[in-house]
């Protein structure tokens, strides 16, 4: 395996922990809902940087799964179908990280992003060769 093989796998390593941590965060007796949907922003951004990565895709520094999805979609087109996931996912890097007039999701926020996440996580390791 080369370098850049291990840099991928090792980017989705993280995407899936950040997929489990939002899990257990959300699953809970005590549920930290900010937290959870801060790591599903997380394991979405991660995967597709895994991906362009493994495609050898440049990409800026950024949280913005929004314009990573489109650098992904020169590469495969079948990430258009996730456009509106990365619009709801996106903003998640900052939203509840923060004090504000809105200190969590609600339950039906956290519970989509959740499913969101674990759809675009399963949908990118499966374009992953083993």
């Amino acid at each position: 395996m080369d370098s850049q093989d291990e840099l991928a796998r090792n980017w989705l390593t993280k995407a899936k922990h950040d997929l489990l941590a939002a899990k257990k965060l959300s699953s809970d007796k005590e549920i930290y809902g900010d937290i959870a949907i801060y790591h599903c922003q997380q394991s979405a951004e991660k995967a597709i940087k895994g991906f362009l990565i493994l495609h050898n895709q440049d990409f800026p520094r950024t949280h913005d799964i929004r314009l990573l999805t489109q650098l992904a979609i020169k590469i495969n087109p079948d990430f258009e179908i996730y456009q509106e996931t990365s619009e709801v996912l996106t903003p998640y890097a900052i939203e509840f990280r923060y004090p504000s007039d809105v200190m969590d999701p609600t339950t039906e926020e956290l519970r989509d992003a959740l499913n969101m996440a674990e759809e675009f996580f399963n949908f990118v390791t499966s374009l992953i060769p083993s």
